[in-house]
Protein backbone atom coordinates (compact mmCIF):
# COMPACT_ATOMS: atom_id res chain seq x y z
CA UNK A 1 0.00 0.00 0.00
CA UNK A 2 1.33 3.45 -0.83
CA UNK A 3 1.27 6.45 1.50
CA UNK A 4 -1.65 8.86 1.11
CA UNK A 5 -1.44 12.57 1.94
CA UNK A 6 -3.87 12.08 4.83
CA UNK A 7 -1.34 9.74 6.46
CA UNK A 8 1.04 12.63 7.24
CA UNK A 9 -1.28 14.22 9.78
CA UNK A 10 -1.61 10.82 11.43
CA UNK A 11 2.19 10.50 11.76
CA UNK A 12 2.28 13.78 13.70
CA UNK A 13 -0.60 12.65 15.90
CA UNK A 14 1.18 9.34 16.61
CA UNK A 15 4.39 11.14 17.57
CA UNK A 16 2.55 13.43 19.97
CA UNK A 17 0.62 10.52 21.46
CA UNK A 18 3.85 8.59 22.01
CA UNK A 19 5.41 11.56 23.77
CA UNK A 20 2.39 11.89 26.04
CA UNK A 21 2.41 8.16 26.79
CA UNK A 22 6.03 8.57 27.85
CA UNK A 23 5.08 11.35 30.26
CA UNK A 24 6.96 14.07 28.34
CA UNK A 25 6.62 17.68 29.45
CA UNK A 26 5.02 20.22 27.10
CA UNK A 27 8.38 21.52 25.83
CA UNK A 28 9.50 17.97 25.02
CA UNK A 29 6.23 17.27 23.27
CA UNK A 30 6.68 20.37 21.13
CA UNK A 31 10.19 19.28 20.15
CA UNK A 32 8.88 15.84 19.23
CA UNK A 33 6.38 17.50 16.89
CA UNK A 34 9.09 19.78 15.44
CA UNK A 35 11.41 16.80 14.86
CA UNK A 36 8.61 14.82 13.25
CA UNK A 37 7.69 17.65 10.88
CA UNK A 38 11.33 17.96 9.86
CA UNK A 39 11.56 14.23 9.21
CA UNK A 40 8.40 14.18 7.11
CA UNK A 41 9.97 16.69 4.73
CA UNK A 42 12.77 14.24 3.94
CA UNK A 43 11.09 10.82 3.63
CA UNK A 44 10.97 9.36 0.10
CA UNK A 45 7.44 9.73 -1.32
CA UNK A 46 7.45 6.07 -2.40
CA UNK A 47 7.74 4.88 1.23
CA UNK A 48 4.78 2.96 2.59
CA UNK A 49 3.08 4.15 5.82
CA UNK A 50 4.79 1.57 8.02
CA UNK A 51 8.23 2.62 6.81
CA UNK A 52 7.51 6.26 7.62
CA UNK A 53 6.00 5.39 11.01
CA UNK A 54 9.15 3.39 11.76
CA UNK A 55 11.29 6.48 11.18
CA UNK A 56 8.91 8.73 13.14
CA UNK A 57 8.92 6.56 16.24
CA UNK A 58 12.69 6.24 16.19
CA UNK A 59 12.84 10.03 16.26
CA UNK A 60 10.43 10.10 19.21
CA UNK A 61 12.41 7.55 21.21
CA UNK A 62 15.66 9.36 20.45
CA UNK A 63 14.29 12.76 21.47
CA UNK A 64 12.82 11.42 24.73
CA UNK A 65 15.55 8.93 25.58
CA UNK A 66 12.80 6.36 26.16
CA UNK A 67 13.18 2.91 24.65
CA UNK A 68 9.49 2.00 25.06
CA UNK A 69 7.03 4.89 25.56
CA UNK A 70 4.11 2.45 25.51
CA UNK A 71 5.42 -0.02 28.10
CA UNK A 72 2.78 0.73 30.73
CA UNK A 73 -0.03 0.85 28.18
CA UNK A 74 1.03 -2.53 26.77
CA UNK A 75 1.08 -4.16 30.20
CA UNK A 76 -2.35 -2.72 31.03
CA UNK A 77 -3.81 -3.95 27.72
CA UNK A 78 -2.49 -7.46 28.33
CA UNK A 79 -3.99 -7.55 31.83
CA UNK A 80 -7.36 -6.39 30.51
CA UNK A 81 -7.33 -8.98 27.73
CA UNK A 82 -6.30 -11.81 30.07
CA UNK A 83 -9.32 -11.02 32.23
CA UNK A 84 -11.50 -11.81 29.19
CA UNK A 85 -9.52 -14.88 28.07
CA UNK A 86 -11.58 -17.61 29.82
CA UNK A 87 -14.80 -16.21 28.38
CA UNK A 88 -13.28 -15.90 24.91
CA UNK A 89 -12.08 -19.50 25.00
CA UNK A 90 -15.55 -20.67 26.09
CA UNK A 91 -17.23 -18.60 23.38
CA UNK A 92 -15.16 -20.37 20.73
CA UNK A 93 -15.62 -23.83 22.25
CA UNK A 94 -19.40 -23.42 22.30
CA UNK A 95 -19.62 -22.05 18.76
CA UNK A 96 -21.07 -24.05 15.89
CA UNK A 97 -17.97 -23.09 13.88
CA UNK A 98 -15.03 -22.79 16.29
CA UNK A 99 -12.48 -21.73 13.65
CA UNK A 100 -14.69 -18.92 12.38
CA UNK A 101 -15.38 -17.81 15.94
CA UNK A 102 -11.67 -17.90 16.84
CA UNK A 103 -10.78 -15.80 13.79
CA UNK A 104 -13.39 -13.23 14.79
CA UNK A 105 -12.11 -13.15 18.37
CA UNK A 106 -8.58 -12.57 17.09
CA UNK A 107 -9.79 -9.73 14.87
CA UNK A 108 -11.75 -8.25 17.79
CA UNK A 109 -8.45 -7.81 19.61
CA UNK A 110 -7.12 -5.64 16.80
CA UNK A 111 -9.03 -2.74 18.36
CA UNK A 112 -6.08 -2.47 20.80
CA UNK A 113 -4.20 -0.12 18.48
CA UNK A 114 -2.54 2.95 19.96
CA UNK A 115 -1.35 3.96 16.53
CA UNK A 116 -4.96 4.49 15.47
CA UNK A 117 -6.49 5.46 18.83
CA UNK A 118 -5.29 7.41 21.84
CA UNK A 119 -7.01 4.96 24.21
CA UNK A 120 -8.10 1.33 24.12
CA UNK A 121 -11.83 1.07 23.29
CA UNK A 122 -14.19 -1.28 25.12
CA UNK A 123 -12.82 -4.80 24.50
CA UNK A 124 -16.00 -6.72 25.26
CA UNK A 125 -17.95 -4.46 22.89
CA UNK A 126 -15.36 -5.19 20.19
CA UNK A 127 -15.82 -8.93 20.72
CA UNK A 128 -19.61 -8.66 20.60
CA UNK A 129 -19.44 -6.65 17.38
CA UNK A 130 -16.92 -8.96 15.70
CA UNK A 131 -18.92 -12.08 16.53
CA UNK A 132 -22.23 -10.64 15.25
CA UNK A 133 -21.30 -8.65 12.16
CA UNK A 134 -20.50 -10.21 8.79
CA UNK A 135 -16.94 -9.86 7.56
CA UNK A 136 -16.67 -6.93 5.13
CA UNK A 137 -14.12 -8.94 3.15
CA UNK A 138 -14.49 -12.67 3.68
CA UNK A 139 -11.73 -14.92 2.38
CA UNK A 140 -12.36 -17.54 5.07
CA UNK A 141 -12.97 -20.26 2.48
CA UNK A 142 -9.51 -19.71 1.03
CA UNK A 143 -7.99 -19.69 4.52
CA UNK A 144 -9.69 -22.98 5.39
CA UNK A 145 -8.40 -24.52 2.17
CA UNK A 146 -4.86 -23.30 2.89
CA UNK A 147 -4.98 -24.83 6.37
CA UNK A 148 -5.71 -28.27 4.90
CA UNK A 149 -2.33 -28.38 3.12
CA UNK A 150 -0.06 -26.23 5.33
CA UNK A 151 2.33 -28.01 7.71
CA UNK A 152 2.65 -24.85 9.85
CA UNK A 153 1.47 -21.25 10.08
CA UNK A 154 3.65 -18.17 10.34
CA UNK A 155 1.53 -15.84 12.47
CA UNK A 156 2.63 -12.19 12.38
CA UNK A 157 1.52 -10.46 15.58
CA UNK A 158 0.41 -6.87 15.92
CA UNK A 159 -0.26 -5.31 19.33
CA UNK A 160 0.30 -6.23 22.96
CA UNK A 161 -2.99 -7.29 24.53
CA UNK A 162 -4.23 -8.29 21.09
CA UNK A 163 -1.81 -11.17 21.66
CA UNK A 164 -4.31 -12.70 24.12
CA UNK A 165 -7.04 -12.66 21.46
CA UNK A 166 -4.56 -14.23 19.01
CA UNK A 167 -3.89 -16.98 21.55
CA UNK A 168 -7.53 -18.04 21.28
CA UNK A 169 -7.08 -18.50 17.52
CA UNK A 170 -3.64 -20.13 17.77
CA UNK A 171 -5.07 -22.74 20.13
CA UNK A 172 -7.68 -23.62 17.48
CA UNK A 173 -5.38 -23.88 14.47
CA UNK A 174 -4.81 -27.50 13.37
CA UNK A 175 -1.08 -27.12 12.64
CA UNK A 176 1.95 -25.80 14.58
CA UNK A 177 2.31 -22.02 14.78
CA UNK A 178 5.39 -19.80 14.69
CA UNK A 179 4.22 -16.61 16.39
CA UNK A 180 6.34 -13.66 15.25
CA UNK A 181 6.71 -10.42 17.22
CA UNK A 182 8.91 -7.33 16.94
CA UNK A 183 12.55 -7.40 18.01
CA UNK A 184 12.25 -3.95 19.59
CA UNK A 185 9.63 -1.53 20.83
CA UNK A 186 7.53 0.52 18.40
CA UNK A 187 4.08 1.90 19.20
CA UNK A 188 2.27 -0.74 21.27
CA UNK A 189 3.41 -3.59 19.02
CA UNK A 190 4.11 -6.87 20.78
CA UNK A 191 7.63 -8.00 21.64
CA UNK A 192 8.73 -11.37 23.03
CA UNK A 193 7.99 -10.23 26.58
CA UNK A 194 4.46 -9.19 25.60
CA UNK A 195 3.80 -12.52 23.86
CA UNK A 196 5.03 -14.46 26.88
CA UNK A 197 2.86 -12.34 29.20
CA UNK A 198 -0.14 -13.35 27.07
CA UNK A 199 0.75 -17.06 27.29
CA UNK A 200 1.65 -17.57 23.62
CA UNK A 201 4.73 -19.62 24.53
CA UNK A 202 2.37 -22.33 25.80
CA UNK A 203 0.76 -22.89 22.38
CA UNK A 204 3.24 -21.60 19.79
CA UNK A 205 6.91 -21.05 19.09
CA UNK A 206 7.52 -17.36 19.83
CA UNK A 207 10.09 -15.67 17.59
CA UNK A 208 10.98 -12.14 16.53
CA UNK A 209 11.51 -10.77 13.04
CA UNK A 210 14.73 -8.89 13.82
CA UNK A 211 13.07 -5.50 13.27
CA UNK A 212 11.35 -2.74 15.20
CA UNK A 213 9.33 -1.48 12.22
CA UNK A 214 5.51 -1.54 12.28
CA UNK A 215 4.03 -4.29 10.15
CA UNK A 216 6.57 -6.41 8.29
CA UNK A 217 9.05 -4.42 6.23
CA UNK A 218 10.94 -7.39 4.81
CA UNK A 219 14.08 -5.43 3.93
CA UNK A 220 14.36 -4.37 7.60
CA UNK A 221 13.94 -7.91 8.97
CA UNK A 222 16.60 -10.46 9.82
CA UNK A 223 17.84 -12.95 7.23
CA UNK A 224 16.45 -15.77 9.37
CA UNK A 225 12.97 -14.27 9.38
CA UNK A 226 13.05 -13.54 5.65
CA UNK A 227 13.91 -17.20 5.04
CA UNK A 228 11.07 -18.30 7.34
CA UNK A 229 8.68 -16.00 5.50
CA UNK A 230 9.75 -17.37 2.11
CA UNK A 231 9.38 -20.97 3.24
CA UNK A 232 6.09 -20.55 5.12
CA UNK A 233 3.14 -22.23 3.36
CA UNK A 234 0.64 -19.93 5.09
CA UNK A 235 1.01 -16.51 6.74
CA UNK A 236 -1.56 -14.86 9.00
CA UNK A 237 -0.78 -11.13 9.24
CA UNK A 238 -2.64 -9.14 11.90
CA UNK A 239 -3.51 -5.46 11.81
CA UNK A 240 -3.45 -2.40 9.59
CA UNK A 241 0.35 -2.09 9.43
CA UNK A 242 0.56 -5.61 8.05
CA UNK A 243 -2.01 -4.71 5.44
CA UNK A 244 0.11 -1.66 4.58
CA UNK A 245 3.23 -3.78 4.14
CA UNK A 246 1.92 -7.15 2.90
CA UNK A 247 -1.32 -6.47 1.00
CA UNK A 248 0.44 -7.46 -2.23
CA UNK A 249 2.78 -10.14 -0.85
CA UNK A 250 0.97 -13.04 -2.51
CA UNK A 251 -1.93 -15.43 -1.86
CA UNK A 252 -0.30 -17.36 0.99
CA UNK A 253 -0.69 -14.20 3.13
CA UNK A 254 -4.03 -13.54 4.85
CA UNK A 255 -4.46 -10.08 6.40
CA UNK A 256 -6.82 -10.02 9.39
CA UNK A 257 -7.76 -6.63 10.80
CA UNK A 258 -10.31 -4.14 11.92
CA UNK A 259 -10.52 -1.18 9.55
CA UNK A 260 -9.82 1.81 11.76
CA UNK A 261 -9.17 4.78 9.49
CA UNK A 262 -10.66 6.25 6.30
CA UNK A 263 -7.40 5.82 4.36
CA UNK A 264 -7.29 2.07 4.97
CA UNK A 265 -11.04 1.87 4.33
CA UNK A 266 -10.64 3.47 0.91
CA UNK A 267 -7.61 1.38 -0.04
CA UNK A 268 -9.00 -1.98 1.08
CA UNK A 269 -12.59 -1.32 0.02
CA UNK A 270 -14.32 -1.85 3.38
CA UNK A 271 -15.96 0.61 5.79
CA UNK A 272 -14.37 1.98 8.94
CA UNK A 273 -15.28 -0.27 11.87
CA UNK A 274 -15.55 -3.43 9.79
CA UNK A 275 -13.64 -6.70 10.18
CA UNK A 276 -11.67 -8.19 7.31
CA UNK A 277 -10.07 -11.49 6.34
CA UNK A 278 -8.34 -10.66 3.06
CA UNK A 279 -6.10 -12.90 0.99
CA UNK A 280 -3.24 -10.83 -0.40
CA UNK A 281 -2.64 -10.24 -4.07
CA UNK A 282 0.73 -10.49 -5.80
CA UNK A 283 2.50 -7.39 -7.07
CA UNK A 284 5.15 -7.42 -9.84
CA UNK A 285 7.81 -6.60 -7.21
CA UNK A 286 7.11 -9.91 -5.47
Amino acid sequence: MHTYLDCYACFVRQALSAARNAGAEDDEQRMVVVDTLALLQTVPPESNPAQIAHAVHRVVRSRLGNRDPYAEAKAASTRAALALYPGLRDLVAQSADPLDAAVRVSIAGNVIDLGAYDDVPDLQASVDRAVRAPLAIDDMAALRAALTTADHVLFLADNAGETVFDRVLVERLPVPVRYVVKAGAVLNDATRADAHAAGLHACATVEDNGSDAPGTVLDACSAGFRDAFTRAPLVIAKGQAHYETLSDAGPKVFCMLQVKCPVIASDIGAPVGSAVVRQSTLSPEH
